[in-house]
């Protein structure tokens, strides 16, 4: 497949399957705090750990250049494969009688961790493989594969409504429905590096290689446009992983209290992450036509009034999934839209560094809101734990409102702000 919209097409399946190991704890926390007796705080560590480990593994991989040193094909096939290896191990290696031990979760954090980190070499190189296949068209092209990030986040979700103990009978081999759920995402990104070796293949346009600069570090955050752009980003990562993390929580939460079946909240959940993938593809369908901060800012207002709704609707299941709904659709559809407007406004020899900046923070700043709402929800109730959520596109909605009255907005979208 030499031609940009195969490529375009199997990267994204590549994505699709490989990001399932985000989630694969967390959709199946419900079960696991049963069996390990965790708190809030551990339940929220088997998402933060992978934030952290994907934070390191993508600085590690910037300042070595490993993108440069190694066919990013072979890096996002060599990293799924590890990622589906680390994940396996926690339902093969990890018994429930270990998981209830301080040493048994703490081998546990160190394979999510070692998970996200694996996801660093999938993730940000499957981009930069995407932009060595597109110059026009690269708007919707990143709003596809951010869209198949996406429903791959959401598809653990999923798998966890399949009988999977039922269907495998004596083959299961008395493997918990969680470890069963979990091995089909390892399973899923094993698949997925086989076809990153075997069918994803670099583009013609493929840019010089360059180097981390850490000196660039404060230089970023002193050029007005690139610092509003990121405080943007800063803004929408507040919500956004907080809400893929703790909502599909509320609606399990919440069907079960209506007396309907657990797995009825399940694809709830599936459905509040998933649907975010039409989110991605008509935002970059449209970003690059009516402009980066039109996009985003409409994006941000949506989900924040999602975000000061949605908790307050725990007795009225349909309802939290109609709002659910539309707040998993805008809650994502602005996250490409932050790395391009950083890319047009920052210098081009900088570019590399400026987005691995970007992303790094950001995803440090995931583990303050996952760990807030895991602290506060049992407190004082899902309306207050998720409306302290608000501020962070509220933040977003004032930056990039202040850069859509710049200049250097003119950079953007050949001129659509």
């Amino acid at each position: 497949m030499s031609s940009k919209w195969p490529q375009l097409a199997v990267l994204s399946l590549v994505e699709l399957l490989a990001m399932s190991l985000w989630f694969s704890t967390s959709s199946v926390v419900g079960q696991l705090e049963t069996a390990w007796e965790l708190g809030s705080a551990e339940k929220a560590w088997l998402t933060m750990s992978v934030q952290l480990g994907f934070v390191v593994g993508t600085l590690a991989s910037a300042v070595l250049n490993l993108a440069d040193r190694l066919a990013a094909h072979r890096l996002v096939a060599i990293s799924a494969l590890l990622g589906g290896l680390f994940n396996a191990a926690i339902a093969l290696g990890i018994s429930d009688a270990a998981g209830r031990t301080s040493g048994g979760f703490a081998a546990v954090i160190a394979l999510r961790m070692l998970t996200g980190v694996a996801l660093a070499g999938v993730y940000p190189p499957g981009m930069k493989l995407m932009a060595t296949w597109f110059r026009e068209g690269r708007g919707l092209a990143i709003g596809v594969l951010v869209g198949a990030l996406t429903l791959g986040s959401a598809s653990p979700h999923l798998l966890n409504t399949l009988p999977l103990v039922e269907w495998l009978g004596e083959t299961s081999a008395g493997l918990a429905a969680w470890k069963l759920m979990m091995l089909s995402a390892s399973g899923a990104a094993i698949v997925a590096a086989l076809l990153a070796m075997l069918l994803v293949r670099t583009g013609p346009l493929l840019p010089a290689a360059t180097k981390f600069r850490w000196d660039y570090f404060l230089q970023i955050w002193r050029q007005v446009a690139v610092r509003r752009a990121n405080f943007g980003y800063l803004g929408h990562q507040w919500e956004l992983y907080a809400a893929w993390t703790w909502v599909p929580v509320l609606l399990i939460e919440s069907y079960t209290k209506a007396g309907h079946e657990e797995s009825s909240g399940r694809l709830a959940a599936f459905a509040m992450v998933g649907v975010g993938a039409i989110g991605c593809a008509l935002a970059g369908a449209l970003a690059d036509r009516i402009g980066r901060t039109r996009i985003t800012i409409a994006s941000l207002v949506i989900s924040c009034a999602c975000t000061l709704t949605a908790g307050f609707l725990i007795d009225y299941p349909g309802l939290l999934t109609a709002v659910c709904m539309v707040w998993g659709f805008a809650i994502v559809a602005d996250s490409a839209q932050f790395s391009t407007a950083v890319s047009e406004l920052g210098e081009p020899s900088h570019v590399g560094t400026a987005l691995t900046i970007q992303t790094c923070v950001g995803f440090l700043l995931t583990m303050v809101t996952i760990n807030m709402v895991s602290v506060l929800y049992p407190i004082v109730g899902w309306g207050l734990a998720l409306a302290l959520l608000a501020p962070g596109p509220i933040f977003g909605i004032y930056h990039m409102a202040r850069l859509r009255g710049m200049p250097e907005a003119e950079k953007m979208a050949s001129g659509n702000r």
